[in-house]
């Protein structure tokens, strides 16, 4: 027994730094308006102990809408150090219930581009209200949905350093020379049966053709939606191939870390884990 009193005396020395040392992150809804006039309901999240402002980043939702799932894509962002949104595309907090209906409120972005950029724009400026924003540096990530209007912002020329798909779909507004200035990262499922071969040929040929500077990543035997734990149970219910898997979830994010530290002027502090 005497043996656990130096134990517990140096924990109990070391638990206020342990303390200090973990990330405080505050995350709350937010609602704010589209240049249609329409509510939006996001989340934003970051580290309230964190001095300083900080690079930031916008995150696009699945096209089942703006769920739990992208907030706590939001905190994990903001325990690494940065300032996020998870954005609203559809309006009101719109949520799908199952594969018909996302498909109705997602289709209608794909053909509209400027709708596209109108609602990304406004999580933009939202994201701006906040001190801690460093609006010189910022970033767009999505997935599924959201993986494909993250590729729209970067064609359509949207002011991010970089952008990030997570098995986005790769079909749609092409890009265009001297327009595509973000730098991009394609975390792509190596078995996505959403992708057909001929997809993936033309929009490698169309960002080599534009010259843009973007990283393609497959990620062997993983399908659709690949990232997010709860694609097998959906997958199931609803029969479409989608499945989580743990190592593409990991190597992907851990790819999207490296990819921000190419992109951002002014990286996160390395001791913000």
């Amino acid at each position: 027994m005497k043996a656990l009193f130096p134990l517990a005396f140096v924990l109990l020395a070391i638990a206020p730094a342990l303390l200090k040392a973990q990330p405080n992150i505050k995350g709350e809804e937010v609602t704010y308006t589209s240049a249609e006039g329409i509510p939006l309901k996001g989340y934003v999240a970051y580290d309230s102990k964190q001095n300083g402002k900080r690079p930031a980043v916008v995150v696009i939702h699945e096209w089942w809408g703006s769920n739990a799932y992208v907030r706590k894509r939001a905190d994990m962002l903001a325990k690494l150090g940065y300032i996020a949104i998870a954005l609203d595309m559809y309006g009101e907090g719109k949520q799908a219930a199952d594969p018909k209906e996302a498909g109705e409120l997602a289709g209608q972005f794909y053909s509209n581009p400027d709708l596209v950029k109108a609602r990304i724009q406004a999580a933009i400026i939202k994201l701006k209200e906040y001190p801690q924003t460093d609006a010189s540096n910022m970033a767009c990530i999505g997935y599924c949905f959201g993986g494909s209007m993250s590729l729209y912002a970067a064609k359509l020329g949207m002011d991010f350093k970089g952008v990030v798909s997570f098995h986005g779909g790769l079909a749609g507004v092409p890009a265009e020379p001297g327009v595509t200035k973000a730098k991009i990262l394609v975390c792509h499922g190596g078995a996505d049966k959403f992708i057909s071969p001929e997809e993936l040929k033309n929009f490698r040929h169309n960002l080599d053709s534009v010259h843009a500077d973007y990283k393609f990543i497959s990620y062997p035997g993983a399908v659709h939606a690949f990232s997010n734990p709860e694609a097998t149970a959906l997958g199931k219910k609803f029969k479409i191939p989608i499945e989580y898997n743990a190592a593409a979830d990991k190597k992907s994010w851990a790819d999207m870390q490296a990819f921000f530290k190419t992109i951002f002027t002014k990286p996160v502090a390395d001791d913000v884990k």
